[in-house]
């Protein structure tokens, strides 16, 4: 059996043939591409090894000795395979032709099939995109269980619901959530309609399936085609390697599209062919692929005026908006803006091992500020907030919320502004970012993401106040 010596950060490859030229062929191609290989010459052996070990993939026969033709022992040990792990992906190899062995066990839960003698290009592109796939999952799972500042607001209890807007929204989004029909969402920049996507997707029947959320203005217009349908080894000048699309990566779960205003019009064409007929190829393949995906969409853009005016499809429109909905602001549902801040608040506390509380002042300011970033400006002010508040309550300087319409946003009547809340904006700067080097020991690229600074930024900061730390300027 090969690969005596594992590294667990390469993907680990289980090849199942009676056949030990087969067997060693697959190896040595395998292994050239930096693969780890296992072998096994019969199902026992195989599910013997699965048992023990962890693997990426199998690459399995369909027949063995007892019975060369009919597939029937390769299809009972691809049930019993995934009966110890169903999450590993399975590809059949079966003998050229045998179109119904290959039905079968893909009904069966194979991810792929593989036609014997096979194409060393075609078995290889099936390895990426599966391995891909595979991985794609376990960021998932993963990101489900993460207690990050986000995932807070997304698990248990869900999206916070205050007010009667929001009531109302989810509500509706409970019920459209099982059926297959687009959804768009939208709303201001920060309203949490990525969170929203997540919910709806929690709630549907691909559930259990995986959620695959692509920004579409962050995607340059030369890569749309690769990014959303993948491409082939060689595609390009930086092709190195076949590597599947977000479309491919999202088959049977929810592809989430944020930002879709943003998708140059060149590019919607190609878009609204794939949601209207399910295919599409890779750069530089001629094979169609399909994929069944739930469609959501998000954007921050008012699309009927875009395609008013020529800039938005108008048939892409319609294919994108089945359901609508629209996430008011938060400054229009003030009864949510206490409860979410508790929430980042109990949050921020157990990541900081903290055991702050707002006081009185820091409540009146969350309440009367006019939350232009919305529910993500709120989160970081509360988390900024826990970090610079030191063991005393959190008072409205630690939130640091920026002034508007010329008053201070902490309290707009004018009524108990003591001196923390007319203390200048600089001064204020300069303390939590002070504070948040000295939290973490000088660490400035963990100081600027709490701060919600990049990197750039905050040495720019640094020089201008001229705060030393262990790696910026004096």
């Amino acid at each position: 059996m090969g690969g005596s010596t594992m590294n667990p950060a390469t993907p680990t490859i289980m090849v199942v043939d009676d056949q030990r030229d087969v067997r060693d062929a697959l190896e040595m191609l395998l292994a050239n591409e930096g693969y780890q290989v296992l072998d096994a010459a019969d199902p026992g052996q195989a599910l013997s090894t699965l048992r023990e070990q962890p693997v990426s993939l199998v690459l399995f026969d369909m027949n063995y000795s007892r019975d060369t033709t009919s597939g029937r022992e390769g299809l009972e040990l691809l049930d019993a395979m995934r009966s110890l792990d169903d999450s590993v992906p399975m590809v059949a190899m079966t003998a050229w032709g045998s179109v119904d062995l290959a039905v079968e066990a893909l009904q069966r839960g194979a991810s792929d099939f593989l036609e014997k003698p096979w194409d060393n290009n075609r078995l290889l592109t099936i390895v990426k995109s599966q391995l891909e796939r595979s991985e794609a999952l376990q960021r998932a799972a993963r990101l489900h269980q993460s207690a990050d500042l986000e995932q807070q607001a997304r698990v248990g209890d869900g999206i916070v619901a205050e007010s009667k807007q929001m009531r109302e929204l989810l509500d509706m989004a409970r019920r459209v959530a099982p059926s297959d029909a687009a959804i768009l969402i939208t709303g201001d920049n920060g309203v949490g309609k990525g969170m929203l996507a997540e919910q709806i997707h929690r709630w549907s029947t691909v559930a259990d399936e995986i959620f695959v959320s692509v920004n579409m203005g962050s995607i340059p217009e030369s890569l749309f085609e690769a990014e959303m349908f993948g491409h082939a080894k060689g595609a390009f000048t930086d092709a190195r390697e076949a590597r599947a699309g977000r479309f491919e990566l999202a088959d049977g779960g929810t592809l989430f599209l944020d930002e879709v205003g943003n998708l140059p019009s060149a590019q919607q064409a190609k878009l609204l062919r794939v949601l209207e007929t399910g295919q599409f190829e890779r750069v530089g393949e001629n094979r169609t692929r399909s994929s069944r995906v739930r469609m959501i969409a998000a954007t921050n853009a008012n699309l009927p005026e875009m395609v008013e005016r020529g800039d938005f499809r108008r048939d892409l429109y319609f294919r994108l908006n089945t359901i609508e909905l629209d996430i008011p602001p938060l400054r229009e549902r003030p009864d949510d803006i206490l409860p979410l801040a508790e929430r980042f608040l109990a949050h921020s506390n157990r990541k900081y091992q903290r055991r702050a509380e707002l006081s009185a002042d820091a409540r009146r300011a969350l309440q009367s500020h006019a939350w232009p970033g919305n529910v993500r400006e709120l989160a970081h002010a509360v988390e900024r907030a826990v970090l610079l508040c030191d063991q005393a309550p959190i008072a409205p300087r630690n939130l640091m919320l920026q002034p508007a319409s010329g008053r201070n946003s902490g309290n707009d009547s004018g009524n108990n502004s003591g001196p923390d809340l007319v203390q200048p904006l600089d001064e204020l700067e300069k303390i939590a970012i002070e504070q948040a080097l000295m939290r973490f020991d000088g660490d400035v690229n963990r100081a600027a993401e709490v701060l919600g600074l990049s990197r750039s930024a905050m040495y720019r900061r640094l020089e201008k106040y001229r705060i030393r730390s262990d790696s910026g300027p004096a």
